[in-house]
């Protein structure tokens, strides 16, 4: 009737091969091409990453990853570093979600 029909055992054969010879490759392939991941802060000297920072009513760390595409956990650092050195003020918040606000006087 129908259905599919039974693979002789060359062909068999065949497709375990090329699925060993694909497992190895990607096998390879994921060990040679894994690069680090640089998490780099932008330049808290800049004045166009001041200038972009006042031109923002409340920051949040999830506006300042889209903004300056950064992960989130380089959002929330970059906004404490961004308090210590006076540049924001920390308005209100909870445990998952800290507001900011720039500062007029900042330079």
């Amino acid at each position: 009737m129908g259905g599919k029909k039974k693979l002789t055992i060359k062909q068999m054969a065949r497709t375990q091969e090329r699925k060993e010879r694909e497992r190895k490759e990607r096998r390879f392939a994921s060990a040679t091409d894994k690069k680090s991941i640089g998490i780099v802060l932008p330049d808290l000297k800049s004045g166009k990453v001041i200038g972009e920072l006042k031109k923002m009513k409340a920051l949040t760390p999830y506006t300042v990853a889209t903004r300056f595409d950064l992960r989130l956990s380089v959002a929330k650092d970059f906004l404490e570093e961004l308090e210590r050195r006076g540049i924001v003020e920390y308005v209100s918040g909870s445990k998952n979600l800290k507001i900011y606000k720039p500062l007029v006087s900042a330079t």
